[in-house]
């Protein structure tokens, strides 16, 4: 199981499906949330109105998956009882454990297959989230870069003209930017899918 433990203001990756099911029960969500701040479990049974026992049967199950740790304890009402904290704000379930491991699984691997897309996608979460989180260890900062711009079509053929001179493009830059010795090597991927939202009113492309 990987460590789910991540600084502060911070996501972490969850990469196993064992985490991933203790995580995402509502009750379990809930839980997290609420201890972005340390609690116990007798104050989040009070703020839930639930059973101690239960409240701490679900503490020990996401302590045990590395979600949440201990951070001191506090005298109330005669007894001592343990504080817990989330290790991260947020969790980031890896798209890879969800589906087929056998990239020959996905049924048309060309540039475009919504398919392929989505598994490149997963590919970037999950490496750039593993990245980010082995810099916080180190105490590095994980140097990356986003490109994004809103663009039309008037027809299908528009999509593959666009995506022909975005290769040009890229293959001239590369050829500047070629991997050699003593270089850092980065992975530039361009991708594009139908805009979602305010940015989707225009007429889709048949």
């Amino acid at each position: 199981m990987e460590d789910a433990s991540a600084s502060p203001d911070s996501l972490a990756l969850v990469g196993d499906a064992a985490t991933a099911r203790v995580a995402l029960s509502p009750l379990r969500r809930e839980l997290l949330a609420r201890l972005r701040v340390p609690g116990s479990a007798s104050s989040l049974a009070n703020a839930l109105d639930m059973p101690r026992q239960k409240i701490g049967y679900h503490l020990r199950v996401l302590e045990e998956a590395g979600l949440i740790g201990p951070v001191g304890t506090r005298k109330r009402r005669g007894f001592t009882e343990r504080l817990l904290e989330a290790k991260s704000d947020a969790l980031l379930v890896d798209p890879m454990i969800l589906g087929p491991a056998n990239p020959d699984a996905v049924e048309k691997q060309d540039s475009f297959a919504a398919g392929y897309l989505v598994r490149t996608a997963a590919g970037i979460v999950r490496e750039v989230s593993r990245m980010r989180e082995a810099a916080a260890e180190e105490g590095s900062r994980l140097l990356t870069f986003t490109l994004e711009a809103d663009i039309g079509f008037a027809a299908p053929k528009d999509i593959e003209r666009f995506a022909g001179r975005i290769a040009e493009s890229l293959a001239a830059l590369a050829r500047e930017f070629a991997p050699e010795p003593g270089r850092r090597i980065y992975r530039l991927t361009a991708a594009g899918h139908p805009a979602v939202g305010e940015r989707a009113k225009s007429p889709g492309i048949n």
